[in-house]
C-alpha cells in the first residue's frame, strides 16, 4: 500500500514539485520504483502483478502527457525503464524465494 501511494506522489507530482537532480536520476528513480513495486506486490501474493504494473507504466506516461495542470510530458522511456524495474524486482523477489527455500537435499 505505502509503494503504491509512493508511486501515485513521485509519478504524478507537478513539475514544479519536482527536485532538480543530475540527468539521468529520473531513469534510476523510475527503476528502483517500479523494482519495489514488483518486489511488494509479488510478497503480497497479489494476482497477475507483473502485468498489471506493465499496464500501469505505460498508462502513467500517458497521464503525465494529459493531465495539463501537471505540467509533466509522458516519456516512452521512462516507460521502458519502469518495465526493467519491474523484471529487477521480480529478480530480487524470485532470489529472496530462493534462498528462503535453502539448498535442496536428496534422501
Amino acid at each position: 500500500m505505502i509503494a503504491a501511494l509512493l508511486s501515485v506522489v513521485v509519478l504524478f507530482t507537478p513539475e514544479s514539485g519536482v527536485p532538480s537532480s543530475p540527468p539521468g536520476t529520473d531513469k534510476v528513480v523510475h527503476t528502483l520504483l517500479f523494482a519495489l513495486l514488483a518486489y511488494t506486490g509479488l510478497y503480497a501474493k497479489i494476482p497477475h502483478v507483473l502485468p498489471l504494473l506493465v499496464v500501469y507504466a505505460g498508462v502513467s506516461e500517458v497521464l503525465q502527457e494529459l493531465i495539463t495542470p501537471l505540467h509533466r510530458s509522458g516519456d516512452v522511456l521512462d516507460a521502458l525503464v519502469d518495465v526493467l524495474g519491474i523484471g529487477l524486482g521480480w529478480a530480487i523477489a524470485s532470489a529472496v524465494r530462493k534462498r528462503r527455500r535453502g539448498p535442496r537435499t536428496t534422501g
